[in-house]
């Protein structure tokens, strides 16, 4: 279907008043016949609305979202999301938490930007705190969160084209995904939700064969990615349901607070990575792909250039790994070395102590971003001085950019709703949480 064609024009299709009666909106059949033809065409446009609930179980809607689509003929007049059905509590569970027991509530919330959610929590901690992580752990934080975003990104891709029908997409992106759940695996014990940052830095160094590991994947990588451009780029089908479909303005995306990249597919070179240097992002190469008309084929485009850039930074991360300890030496916040237990008493008694009582916050607050695969995950930490969190909150860009998807519907056809809804590309458990 060719996403130019005009609606059906319905001006010419007026019922008499007769047929009209008592209208959608109240009118007597007396009020009718009084209006102008374009008013009763009006009346009749508002009649013909056809109002559907796309989900909340339903295949392309990538979790439990609802949405209530206003339809004239396929064409979407309106669109509202109603989301809640996987609402979890994560903020209020990690006010009953200790700093220490919250890390594993929080990187649930986005359950494919796991690493993203860790950081900026252990971030804002680590702010209150004044504590400041060593370099080897900084950087094995870059390297994992960009393991992350390839990853998130190879999930949006293959299920993105799974929702258009192309399905070797969908085998051929897991593929590639389960490599890097491997190397999470190795890292840290666990495929997903590893825990494996925390507050002071990293809980272990990589294991032996890790970065020989990394530079296997970081060399196959960019290979797979054309292959994917290979498929897609040329396919006819696949053209057509992209290219200048959902198209949002720069500017409108701003003023909605929409980041990662659905901001930067529309021209806006907005990346925390180069702005803020709370992890030392200066220190790497790379660039931070833009596009130009805003619609869903810049948006697939400026995902394939990101995971690339993605892979440029791993291998420097690997390569350029900063020798010494990858956890911070604060015995009042970071678990004494585990071959310590076993001859100091002390050790075994503030083991013992953090991990049951935790360490404390100073009281204030702070707010630490980190650009995720969706763009900025944020949190907000308010601490009274206890071992808990007075406050959490969090900043989840599924749930801002979910904002756009309006935007990007109404006008088109219903079937571009569901390409729509794939490039946004949302997580309902961030969205929820």
């Amino acid at each position: 279907m060719n996403p130019t064609t005009r609606a059906p024009d319905y001006a010419d299709t007026v019922r008499t008043p007769e047929e009209l009666g008592r209208d959608a909106i109240g009118r007597t059949e007396a009020q009718v016949i009084g209006t102008s033809p374009i008013e009763r065409t009006a009346i009749e446009r508002e009649e013909e609305l056809f109002t559907i609930n796309m989900g909340p179980h339903h295949p392309a809607t990538h979790g439990v979202l609802r949405l209530l689509v206003s339809l004239e003929g396929e064409v979407v007049r309106d669109l509202k999301p109603v989301m809640g059905y996987v609402h979890t509590g994560i903020e209020k569970s990690c006010e009953d938490k200790s700093y220490w027991k919250a890390i594993p509530f929080i990187e649930r919330m986005d359950y494919l930007a796991y690493y993203s959610n860790m950081a900026a929590f252990c971030g804002a901690a680590e702010t209150l705190l004044d504590l400041e992580i060593p370099p080897r752990a900084a950087w094995l934080r870059i390297l994992h969160l960009e393991l992350n975003r390839i990853h998130s990104h190879l999930v949006g891709l293959g299920t993105s084209a799974l929702d258009l029908g192309a399905i070797s997409m969908f085998w051929y992106c897991f593929r590639e995904r389960d490599t890097i759940l491997d190397l999470f695996e190795m890292s840290s014990g666990q495929r997903m939700h590893t825990r494996y940052f925390q507050v002071g830095g990293v809980a272990e160094d990589i294991p032996v064969g890790f970065a020989r590991k990394v530079r296997e994947f970081c060399a196959l990588m960019p290979g797979r990615i054309a292959e994917y451009e290979a498929l897609l780029d040329h396919n006819e089908i696949f053209l057509q349901r992209m290219k200048d479909v959902g198209i949002v303005p720069r500017e409108r995306l701003l003023e909605l607070g929409v980041t990662g990249p659905l901001l930067r597919a529309a021209g806006e070179p907005w990346d925390l990575r180069k702005v803020e240097h709370a992890l030392p992002y200066a220190d790497f190469e790379f660039d931070v792909p833009i596009g130009t008309v805003g619609d869903n084929w810049d948006r697939y485009r400026v995902r394939l250039a990101e995971m690339r850039e993605s892979v440029r930074i791993i291998e420097q991360a690997v390569d350029g790994l900063p020798e010494g300890s990858w956890i911070a030496d604060e015995r009042h916040v970071v678990l004494p070395p585990r071959h310590e237990l076993a001859t100091s008493m002390e050790a075994l008694i503030q083991h013992f102590k953090l991990v049951t009582e935790g360490f404390r916050v100073p009281p204030g607050e702070a707010y630490f971003p980190v650009e995720g695969p969706r763009g900025e995950y944020g949190v907000f930490l308010v601490a009274d001085g206890s071992a808990k969190p007075a406050r959490v909150h969090m900043r989840d860009p599924s749930f801002v950019n979910l904002q756009a998807l309006r935007e990007m519907c109404v006008g088109g056809y219903v079937a571009d709703l569901i390409a729509n809804l794939a490039m946004l590309d949302p997580i309902l458990g961030g969205i929820d949480r």
